[in-house]
């Protein structure tokens, strides 16, 4: 094999490619560390590690070629993408749902038990007036479904959305989410 096409062409698609993957497991990682997944993140960091000193391998042993060091660094750039798009397409983990409307909320509520979640209603009052506050803690693969809903059903309702790190019992639309897929099960929360 022509040796300048290995060092020029050749190695630094190598570098790229293990930039994007490291730093993928290292977003994967760092989601697992904050959902408590100590396992799952003790293995993706001994990966993540490993393709990591095999790159900077290559790029000490090949200092004066420049090609490695753009492959290093947009590795890295693509391989951030790459890592939040897998992560998102995921969707690992629950979210606390916050919704608080002035107008009424019966028919949007009702939808939301009806599709399985659990939701709690609280009266409150806003700098406008009487509102209601519903809270649900939802699968984060539901969001887009219940950002829809809401929006079907109360368009001008404000809502708000944090993750959860563990639940202990609750109410879930397990039609939904809980059971029907495998790699889901192997990730899913503690719950008791």
């Amino acid at each position: 094999m022509n040796d300048t096409l290995f060092n020029w062409v050749i190695l630094p698609l190598l570098i790229f490619m293990a930039r994007i993957l490291d730093v993928s497991m290292g977003t994967l990682r760092i989601t697992f560390v904050s959902r408590g997944k100590k396992l799952l993140a003790s293995i993706l960091g001994f990966f993540e590690v490993l393709v990591w000193l095999l790159a900077i391998r290559e790029i000490f042993n090949n200092l004066n070629n420049v090609a490695c060091y753009l492959a290093y660094a947009s590795g890295f750039a693509s391989g951030s993408y790459v890592g939040m798009w897998i992560e998102q397409k995921l969707a690992l983990g629950l979210q606390v749902l916050r919704i608080i409307t002035r107008t009424d909320a019966e028919k949007l509520v009702s939808k939301l038990r009806t599709d399985g979640y659990g939701i709690t209603v609280v009266d409150g009052v806003g700098k406008e007036g009487p509102v209601k506050v519903i809270f649900s803690v939802i699968p984060r693969k539901e969001l887009k479904h219940i950002i829809q809903t809401i929006s079907q059903y109360n368009p001008l309702a404000f809502f708000s959305i944090e993750d959860v790190r563990m639940v202990a019992a609750g109410i879930f639309p397990t039609h939904h989410w809980a059971g029907s897929n495998k790699l889901w099960n192997f990730f899913k929360m503690n719950r008791k």
